[in-house]
């Protein structure tokens, strides 16, 4: 079993009867055997939930969640089975109908090390290829 660690929306809104709550960096972690892992919007990064029916709609969306250099991609259908996730949401839906809350500023410093380390980790993986291929024009012009 999961457990949800921490789930603070870092946004949310309110549009007719479907409350949108958005994730990031930060704002939700989960606990797996006894190792945090952190979320990172790489694929779903919202939940939508009915009003009126307190349902999720959005089942199908894939949230992935890492540490380190280990991920765990788990559907939203399936992450509502195997953790504590509906008290959280219980919790977060019960505190009213929030205000639309604007995002916060440092999200885009975030984004932009996030994109950083992918475009590492890219650079590196092309420097394997070019190394297994034995392409010396690539590999020169990857480390210089």
């Amino acid at each position: 079993m999961l457990h949800v660690q921490l789930m603070k929306p870092f946004y949310s809104k309110l549009e007719g009867q479907k409350m949108k709550l958005v994730f990031a960096y930060q704002y939700f972690s989960i606990k797996k055997d006894d190792e945090l892992f952190h979320f990172i919007p790489v694929e779903g990064k919202e939940i939508i939930v009915n009003m009126h029916t307190y349902q999720v709609e959005n089942l199908s969306d894939v949230f992935v969640f890492q540490k380190g250099n280990r991920f765990i991609r788990l559907p939203l259908y399936q992450l509502l089975l195997v953790s504590d996730i509906h008290m959280h949401l219980q919790t977060i839906l019960q505190h009213g109908e929030p205000e639309d809350r604007e995002p916060a500023s440092d999200v885009k410093e975030e984004a932009n090390e996030f994109i950083s380390l992918l475009e590492q980790a890219n650079r590196s993986r092309m420097i394997d290829y070019a190394l297994t291929t034995r392409d010396q024009n690539l590999f020169d012009r990857l480390t210089h």
